[in-house]
């Protein structure tokens, strides 16, 4: 996983006032849970007095109580009270568990994943604001999250894999497609066709007013499909594991805000998108090895430009 960048891990609705909430990320199990003012606090779930799960416990005083002997951790993982020492002890230091920085952000839970000191800066996707309304599905695949995220890269499996949802039109011909990263931000120009026995033009020989299509990705692990001004596809690719990711897929749209509408649109139009999502899941849970790489020994063709993109950016920040 790279290290030392804001992480979407969560949908903020997951997280309930007065409820600890236990979740598997990058192989380490960590507890979530919101205080009195509504700020979500992220620490290792684990007590270090007894190694007793502290997402049994409960919230006290904006603590997590430890339900094993009543240790009490606040936000930042320092123990303030061992009921064993009694309420005026001074505490040892030592007695604390590692704590995250979490930021809730755009109704996504993002959580700072790595040793240097958290940047304060989150990068959101273009075009989406709090006019969109949304909405939000959750899968898991047995896939390193590398995998899922080039999958949304792959602009030449539509008309395969997706024959009978998004991919029809028989466009298997790819030209380009024009493929930019700039920073943490890579965007992706598509420009498909029927295929007439022409060849394939290459990026340069396109521009981008032609493509039909945008692809953002901001690293580490969110996405969106710029459908158009009014409909956006976002994808967020948490890593549970090395070899497990939990996908989020929401729906963003404001070409119609009446309640009741509203929520039967999102409603019809997520459920296609769950069928879009199991085609894919099949398919990319084959591949071998679970996770990509530059050295991956793969035959990739002009199409895959982005993912050869990806490659070198995850090759290059992971050194």
């Amino acid at each position: 996983m790279l290290k030392n960048k804001w992480y979407i891990v969560l949908s903020s609705e997951e997280i309930k006032k007065n409820k600890i909430l236990k979740v598997k990320l990058f192989g380490e199990e960590i507890i979530f849970w919101r205080d009195s003012n509504n700020i979500v606090h992220a620490i290792d779930s684990r007590c270090p007095h007894r190694k007793a799960d502290l997402s049994l416990g409960k919230i006290v005083k904006d603590c997590v109580q430890c339900p094993y002997h009543g240790f009490m951790f606040n936000g930042d993982g320092q123990a303030v009270l061992i009921p064993s020492l009694g309420k005026s002890a001074k505490l040892n230091p030592n007695f604390k568990v590692k704590s995250y920085r979490v930021k809730e952000y755009k109704n996504f839970i993002f959580l700072w994943y790595g040793d240097e000191n958290p940047n304060d800066e989150i990068i959101w996707l273009d075009g989406i604001d709090d006019s969109f309304s949304y909405s939000t599905l959750k899968s898991i695949w047995n896939v390193n999250y590398t995998r899922a995220i080039e999958n949304q890269l792959d602009v030449s499996h539509l008309p395969f894999v997706h024959r009978t949802t998004i991919g029809r039109g028989n466009k298997t011909l790819v030209n380009g497609p024009i493929a930019e990263l700039d920073g943490d931000v890579l965007n992706v120009w598509v420009c498909n066709e029927v295929d007439n026995d022409q060849t394939p033009k290459k990026s340069n020989e396109i521009n981008k007013e032609q493509c039909t299509g945008r692809l953002q990705l901001i690293f580490p692990n969110y996405w969106q499909n710029m459908i158009n001004d009014k409909v956006r596809i976002v994808a967020a690719f948490v890593p549970q594991d090395e070899n497990t990711t939990i996908l989020y897929v929401r729906l963003y749209q404001k070409f119609l805000n009446a309640p009741l509408l509203k929520n039967l649109i999102n409603f019809i139009i997520m459920s296609f998108n769950k069928i879009v999502l199991n085609q894919d899941k099949g398919v990319v849970e084959s591949q071998v090895p679970k996770f990509s790489d530059i050295s991956n020994k793969e035959l990739l063709v002009q199409a895959d430009s982005p993912i050869l993109l990806f490659r070198k950016y995850m090759h290059e920040k992971m050194k």
